[in-house]
């Protein structure tokens, strides 16, 4: 599987601006941003991966090819991707997670806290020739932006204890960390950030950083 997440058609970790509007929207939803604030350290959450997503609901394109606008790609899959990504910038960032793409298969996967408006926002765009799986999630992109910059931002903080290498959003709603020492580095980065935080929170082992980290957060 291709895996793309996009956000203003960036693959990289990137801020969503939004107004109050987005916000009222997102309360409606029933569901929170991550907490990002300074975070109480008395306890390290017993929460050390991502929710769960539950099985994804399905639609298959039936539009012209031609009634979306094309981007870098012509394909129906990507004329598509990005669309959605207009959308994710757009009305519906308060409810957006990710994306991601399988050429094989012309298959998107998309996931997002539940939204009947944006469900019918993506699936009536859907062009022929394209399957659309809706997965939830309980966190919004933006949130997990913030999460990302914040723990990017603390990218030498432990060294001599463990060696932070990449940090990342992951399409499915969670932060990716990658370190040298998981079972050092896990208990340590989810007090740091908070039990709120925490199970938005994976950590996993990287032997040495990789292109793209360089884009989310400086390497050491």
């Amino acid at each position: 599987m291709r895996n793309r997440s996009w956000i203003a058609a960036a693959v990289a970790t990137a801020g969503v601006v939004l107004g109050a509007a987005l916000y009222a929207h997102e309360l409606e939803t029933g569901h929170a941003d991550v907490d990002v604030a300074a975070p109480k350290v008395s306890q390290v959450p017993k929460v050390s991966k991502a929710p769960k997503a539950s099985a994804p609901e399905r639609c298959v394109g039936t539009r012209p090819v031609g009634s979306l606008p094309t981007h870098d790609d012509n394909s129906p899959m990507y004329r598509l991707a990005g669309h959605i990504d207009a959308l994710a910038v757009g009305a519906y960032a308060a409810v957006y997670t990710g994306l991601s793409v399988d050429d094989r298969t012309q298959t998107l996967d998309v996931w997002r806290i539940p939204s009947a408006r944006f469900d019918t926002a993506v699936c009536g765009a859907a062009l022929k020739g394209v399957t659309v799986r809706l997965h939830d999630s309980d966190v919004s992109r933006k949130s997990l932006d913030k999460l990302s910059d914040r723990i990017g931002d603390d990218m030498k903080r432990w060294d001599g204890t463990f060696r932070m290498r990449e940090v990342g959003v992951n399409e499915r709603g969670f932060v990716r960390v990658g370190v040298d020492d998981p079972d050092k580095a896990e208990p340590i980065i989810k007090k740091a950030y908070g039990a709120k935080n925490a199970r938005y929170i994976k950590v996993e082992y990287v032997g040495q950083a990789s292109a793209l980290s360089a884009l989310v957060a400086p390497v050491g």
